[in-house]
C-alpha cells in the first residue's frame, strides 16, 4: 500500500527545482546561487573566500584569465559560472550544461545530481564524463 508519505518522498526525489537556492562548496570557499531561467538551471557566484589574498578583495576580483580579452574585466561576483543544465527526470539529474572556471578561463561540460543526503554534486568534464572532476555543495538557503 502506498501512503501519502511515500508519494511525498517520490515527488521530492524527482523535483526538478530542488537545486534552486544558495549552495556552499564543501571547502567553504565558494557560494553560488542556482536559479532557473527559460527552463534551464544556471549558477552565479555570490561569495568567494578572499582571506588568502587580502590585496584582492572578492568584490574587486575580475575574470582576468578569460580567453576573450573583452570579458576580462567582468567581476567574479555575479558571474554566471554554470549554465544550461536541463533536468532529466529518468536519471533524476541535471545534464547538458556548461561550467566555467574563472581561475583557468576554461569551460567544461557539466552535470549535477543530489545525493540522498541532500549534497549537490557537480561534475565538470571534457567530452567524456570519466575525464573530469566534481565538487560538492551543501545548501545554505
Amino acid at each position: 500500500m502506498i501512503t501519502i508519505t511515500h508519494v511525498v518522498k517520490a515527488v521530492s526525489q524527482n523535483d526538478s527545482d530542488a537545486i534552486i537556492g544558495l549552495w556552499m562548496s564543501s571547502e567553504n570557499n565558494l557560494e553560488v546561487e542556482i536559479f532557473k531561467a527559460v527552463g534551464q538551471y544556471n549558477a552565479r557566484v555570490v561569495w568567494i573566500d578572499d582571506s588568502n589574498d587580502k590585496s584582492r578583495p572578492m568584490n574587486e576580483r575580475r575574470d582576468k584569465n578569460n580567453p576573450d580579452e573583452k570579458l576580462r574585466n567582468r567581476k567574479i561576483i555575479g558571474l554566471e559560472v554554470m549554465y544550461g543544465l536541463i533536468y532529466d527526470p529518468e536519471q533524476n539529474e541535471w545534464n547538458n550544461g556548461k561550467i566555467y572556471d574563472p581561475d583557468s578561463g576554461k569551460e567544461w561540460n557539466a552535470k549535477a545530481w543530489l545525493t540522498k543526503d541532500g549534497i549537490l554534486k557537480v561534475r565538470g568534464y571534457w567530452n567524456f564524463e570519466f575525464i573530469g572532476k566534481w565538487i560538492s555543495f551543501k545548501k545554505t538557503r
